[in-house]
């Protein structure tokens, strides 16, 4: 059973940096691709960015871009992402999700990952 384990989110002021971290376990997931999606409050889960874990290729949203970085550990089974340049909109709980591989267009979608963490609570404060 896959198990997947967020944190490192927090209060930062507007133009600051986070680092989320999710710890993955319970199986090998080198035909896996990880994703951090986010949810603010009375909206829907949206995709944020993307890593497949044999290639190392990742994806971004386009309001990320440029800012966010995702990255893996692949001895630590961890997915990170690394915040910068925070603005207020980036507010929201951070998820982690893992998904069997999948073609590139398809990891925006929820439904296609059958895995997820907990949550993490990112607030950037203006």
């Amino acid at each position: 059973q896959v198990q997947l384990v967020e944190s490192g989110g927090g209060l930062v002021q507007a133009g600051g940096s986070l680092r989320l971290s999710c710890a993955a376990s319970g199986r090998t997931f080198s035909n896996y691709a990880m994703g951090w999606f986010r949810q603010a409050p009375g909206k829907e889960r949206e995709f944020v960015a993307a890593i497949l874990w044999n290639s190392g290729s990742a994806y971004y949203a386009a309001s990320v871009k440029g800012r966010f970085t995702i990255s893996k550990d692949n001895a630590k089974n961890t997915v990170y992402l690394q915040m910068n340049s925070l603005k207020p909109e980036d507010t929201a709980v951070y998820y982690c999700g893992a998904a069997m591989m999948c073609v590139p267009d398809s990891l925006v979608v929820v439904a296609m990952y059958d895995s997820w963490g907990q949550g993490t609570q990112v607030t950037v404060s203006s």
